[in-house]
């Protein structure tokens, strides 16, 4: 038996580089224990979802630090503490950005401004909205797109986990997709969305006390803050890679390559406001909060949580450029490059500050809590699925009549064709050269266009029914029609380059990097959208007022809090965390 274990465990593939880790029979208990009581907790909660309302949105009983932590557990994936750290070696502090001014603005706009909305309306989803707003037409468009793109990001955090397994640990990967996925699916089906919540809060955790002792044990070895800052402006001459915001005068005096107003417009307006404000993924877990003040003060928890994430992410990537060339020998290149130097790509970079800082026992907290990121993505898309498409797919386009008891049967079998249905995703990523670039297609392709034609419908009541399909509809070809422009070649299409002659339109210089390229296209795509639904609403008729009430501003009675005191008024917890915000970004400059 062991032998069958340890053959299902060993990678298997040809070429694939050797293990960076080795755990000790107390980090694999600890792993085992955890997908223990993952699997505990999905099978205790299904007694309690046993309507739709309890299934779908978790009986909308959640705290506002329950829903808290879970919007925020949702989108810290083991592929973003890998990803951002990754991005912070490559390109240093301004990496930081996408939790400062690509997270946090968004967050507390979500929660002033548009949450009264999603929750007054009691919609199961944003499509829903769309719905309410625009009628079924876009509706079915927003529901159909953000199912398959829902799908397609799992499988893509599938294999993303998979492969760090591989090359972490040396586990084959065919059996870490398969336990994960298999995991995932029995404690979404079992619990719906109060599972995924409740171990959403669980794995917030693990992933804090696996991966905190990364920046405290290596500022103690880099000697504190200056000293570290020092040793990367050392070993890296003439780029400045220690400032949030001073290089960002021109695209040649950072290494994104990147204009301050991409980084304002593109990533601060356009693609974060799209992701936080309309990605149901994230949106579901404050719709599932007790009351509208328990949603917005709780999606402003996560934005004090999220505001603190780069002490996890950024430093070790900052960490990796002090100590790592300068005391281990080791330089870090593109993933491209790993197969002719044989070296370690920029994506490793956390693993090997695991290597370098956790020994037994916390190497396994700390391995426990990259597959708890996945898995918590993972189980976020999951339920959003399943969701979104019960009630905007299969309920109006399908079968329309039927009992609650009906839909939560189909919520619970297409958790589990979903998770299927990815796994099949989750290999075909493996045709591609460049899984972050497939996952950025995927995410700001469908959900910037969606912002777009969501926050014009909330604030400005002329916009038509025709305006919003459209502006939507042409949102979504806008940005496929860039992303093919700028990697379109003369002799052939290459996803994993850019052209410099079209870059330059697009990002405004021709040394733009992918990720300054793709802040401006979700710029573009969305004023496009917007433009779109301004110019189709002037030209077709409105809803009347009538039809509107509780879903645009000036038409909708929000609630009083004028018994509730000052200290638990969501807009005065709003203005803290947006002082905090700009403090931040002063010291950092």
């Amino acid at each position: 038996m062991s032998k069958v274990l340890d053959l299902l465990l060993s990678s298997a593939v040809p070429g694939v580089p050797s293990r960076l880790l080795t755990l000790s029979f107390v980090d694999l208990l600890i792993i085992v224990f955890y997908f223990a009581i993952v699997l505990a907790i999905g099978f205790y909660l299904k007694r309690f979802t046993r309507t739709g309302e309890d299934f779908f949105m978790a009986g909308r009983k959640m705290t506002a630090w329950v829903a808290g932590l879970s919007f925020i557990s949702a989108n810290l994936s083991s592929l973003e503490t890998m990803g951002w750290s990754a991005m912070a070696y490559q390109y240093g502090m301004l990496g930081a950005h996408a939790y400062l001014i690509g997270a946090i603005p968004a967050i507390l706009f979500l929660a002033v401004v548009m949450m009264p909305f999603y929750y007054i309306c009691k919609t199961h989803s944003v499509p829903g909205y769309l719905k309410l707003r625009y009628g079924e037409a876009s509706r079915s468009l927003a529901g159909i797109s953000f199912t398959l793109m829902t799908v397609l990001v799992c499988g893509v955090n599938m294999f993303a986990m998979a492969k760090v397994m591989q090359i972490i640990l040396g586990w084959n990967i065919h059996f870490s997709i398969w336990v994960s996925s298999i995991t995932v699916a029995l404690y979404v089906a079992s619990g719906g969305l109060l599972s995924a919540v409740f171990n959403e809060v669980l794995q917030f955790f693990l992933i804090w006390l696996g991966l905190l002792l990364i920046p405290i044990l290596g500022l103690v070895e880099a000697g504190g803050w200056g000293p570290m800052i020092a040793a990367i402006n050392v070993q890296h001459p003439g780029q400045n890679f220690t400032s949030l915001w001073a290089n960002l005068g021109s695209a040649a005096n950072n290494p994104m390559g990147m204009h301050w107003t991409g980084m304002v417009f593109g990533l601060g307006l356009a693609v974060s406001f799209g992701y936080w404000c309309t990605d149901f993924l994230q949106v579901q877990r404050v719709m599932a909060a007790k009351n509208l003040r328990a949603a917005q003060n709780g999606t402003i928890i996560g934005a004090v949580f999220k505001m603190l994430v780069p002490i996890i992410v950024t430093m070790p990537g900052l960490l990796g450029l002090a100590v790592l060339s300068q005391r281990s020998g080791i330089t870090l290149v593109p993933e491209s490059q790993v197969a002719i130097t044989g070296g370690h790509s920029y994506n490793e970079v956390l693993p090997l500050m695991m290597a370098r800082y956790l020994g037994p026992g916390l190497l396994g907290l700390g391995v426990t809590s990259m597959i708890a990121g996945f898995m918590s993505g993972m189980a976020g898309n999951v339920s959003a699925f399943a969701t979104v498409w019960t009630y905007d797919v299969y309920k109006p386009l399908l079968y329309k009549s039927a009992s609650d008891g009906h839909y939560v049967k189909m919520g619970r079998s297409c958790s589990i064709i979903g998770v299927f249905i990815a796994i099949g995703t989750a290999y075909a990523a493996m045709l591609f050269s460049n899984i972050l670039v497939y996952l950025q297609v995927l995410v700001m392709f469908f959900i910037v266009p969606l912002f777009g034609a969501v926050i014009l419908g909330m604030l400005w009541k002329r916009a038509t029914p025709a305006g919003g399909f459209w502006g939507f509809l042409a949102g979504i070809l806008a940005s496929f029609s860039i992303f093919l422009y700028i990697h379109i070649f003369p002799d052939r299409f290459d996803a994993a380059r850019l052209n410099p002659d079209h870059v330059q339109y697009i990002a405004l210089s021709p040394l733009a990097k992918d990720m300054a390229v793709n802040m401006y296209g979700g710029l573009w795509s969305l004023l496009i959208c917007m433009g779109v639904v301004i110019v189709v609403s002037l030209l077709t008729g409105p809803k009347p007022d009538c039809e509107l009430v509780n879903l645009v501003y000036g038409l909708t009675p929000l609630p009083d809090e004028s018994h509730c005191p000052w200290y638990q008024k969501p807009v005065f917890w709003a203005a803290i965390v947006g002082v905090a915000l700009l403090a931040v970004n002063i010291i950092f400059w």
